[in-house]
């Protein structure tokens, strides 16, 4: 999900902090080269129901096994896992788009991910975009609470499109074969999963995506300052990333994906 989309779940985690922990011993790495990493659901980037748990979950392991370091994956609601990573809990958390109000409590990596937003669309509803007015006409499908951005949010807010909310990827792509909502925003890479995941092979047939990104975001790794072996780490990470992509697993792992998009 467009996880600017998980900045609201930060807050509420946030009442779940007990005293005692924040008494726990803070130690980035462990003498065997162990460390925990807390990651959420966003297939199929990362989930717990996909075989490697996702292709990002993969690289994550992949890169730090690299390093010689062991990581072991735990997943936790957004909100929760950010928390406990902020007080030391987990070496590290994946993966997250910048703010920089989070400088304050995590190093981030270099940029793991690029996610690409478009919109989808009937195959039989021809549909071009430049600019938000040419957005008009159309009636949005979209995620409760999510963000799409600061021009889609501030056209969405001041009345200038309508956006009519679903609880998820599911819903939203129904309304769209029903013609109840005529495009809908999503990152490609999870629009398509839910898809292949939810629908009918007839049904995906009747659907595509305008090739224009509303908006491209990168993600990161993040490792907490309230560990001391925080910047350790995030270099030690960033070599293995630097080395996955020169040996070209990086874009092997991605393909993956859009393999799946394009099958």
């Amino acid at each position: 999900m467009c996880r600017g989309l998980r900045y609201l779940s930060v807050l509420c985690a946030m009442t779940i902090a007990t005293v005692t922990s924040l008494s726990l011993p803070v130690t980035a790495l462990a003498a065997d080269e162990k460390i925990t990493v807390t990651v959420g659901e966003w297939p199929p980037f990362l989930s717990q129901e996909i075989e490697g748990k996702g292709v990002i979950a993969e690289m994550i392991v992949e890169i730090f096994a690299s390093q010689g370091i062991e990581a072991e994956l735990t997943f936790l609601p957004w909100g929760r896992g950010y928390h406990e990573a902020a007080i030391g809990q987990f070496q590290a958390m994946g993966v997250w788009m910048h703010k920089s109000e989070r400088e304050e409590e995590f190093i981030y990596s270099d940029p793991v991910l690029k996610e690409q937003f478009v919109f989808f669309h009937r195959k039989d509803k021809p549909f071009d975009w430049a600019k938000m007015d040419d957005l008009k006409p159309y009636r949005l499908g979209g995620g409760i609470k999510y963000s799409y951005g600061p021009e889609l949010d501030a056209a969405l807010a001041d009345g200038t499109l309508i956006m009519d909310r679903g609880a998820n990827d599911k819903v939203n792509f129904q309304k769209l074969l029903v013609d109840r909502v005529q495009i809908y925003p999503q990152e490609m890479s999870v629009g398509y999963y839910a898809l292949s995941r939810d629908f009918s092979p007839e049904e995906r047939a009747q659907i595509t995506h305008h090739p224009k990104a509303i908006l491209n975001n990168l993600s990161y790794v993040l490792f907490p300052k309230a560990l001391k072996g925080s910047a350790e780490l995030v270099a030690r990470f960033n070599k293995g990333l630097k080395e996955y992509r020169e040996s070209g697993a990086y874009d092997r792992m991605m393909k993956r994906l859009t393999d799946d998009e394009t099958s």
